[in-house]
């Protein structure tokens, strides 16, 4: 006979604790430490513009995403709800739960990984070296693993503005619009 445990439904965070807010932002600047690591192997410049596109990346989520979110002004997950009020004005809440996502909103994500990859393997290829070999490794592991963890554990998990409509979580569910 199969048991399945009883599940309670998870009560959403107000304000979600330091601690997981710690986690999920270091393994975004891991991310970047990593990637700007890796791409110092072409000089200081080229590392230095990554990182500057890293900022752009972080500054686009607080602009385009994080003015219309529930957690504008309160600690979210990512702890971005609360550096957004220094830069933005507040949008619309309605508007957040109203959006679209699609492939192309998530470039910039992608491009955050496969810059230094893509960068690290060429290196990899001129001259192997194991170091540079370990840090493409764990590049992979805290953009896939980290990210994932991050996500299905501590953000999306207990996040209020997935309750109310969140494109990215309809964008990554199964129950996209065109699939209705």
């Amino acid at each position: 006979m199969r048991t399945e445990a009883i599940m309670e439904p998870v009560k959403p965070f107000e304000h979600f604790p330091l601690s997981m807010v710690l986690a999920a932002v270091m393994v975004s600047v891991s991310i970047y430490a990593l990637g700007a690591a890796i791409l110092t192997g072409f000089g200081a410049v080229p590392a230095a513009l990554y990182l500057l596109f890293c900022l752009g990346a972080e500054i686009n989520v607080l602009y385009t995403s994080c003015v219309d979110c529930y957690y504008y002004g309160r600690q979210c997950a990512f702890g971005k709800g609360r550096i957004a009020p220094f830069l933005f004005k507040q949008g619309d809440p309605k508007r957040f739960s109203a959006k679209c996502m699609s492939w192309t909103d998530l470039v910039p994500d992608m491009l955050v990984l496969l810059i230094p990859f893509v960068g690290g393997s060429a290196l990899l290829v001129r001259e192997f070296s194991w170091t540079r070999a370990v840090m493409l490794a764990a590049l992979l592991v805290a953009a896939f693993r980290g990210n994932y963890l991050v996500r299905s554990r501590i953000a999306c998990k207990y996040c209020k503005q997935r309750e109310l409509g969140c494109p990215a979580e309809r964008f990554f569910s199964k129950q996209r619009p065109e699939q209705q």
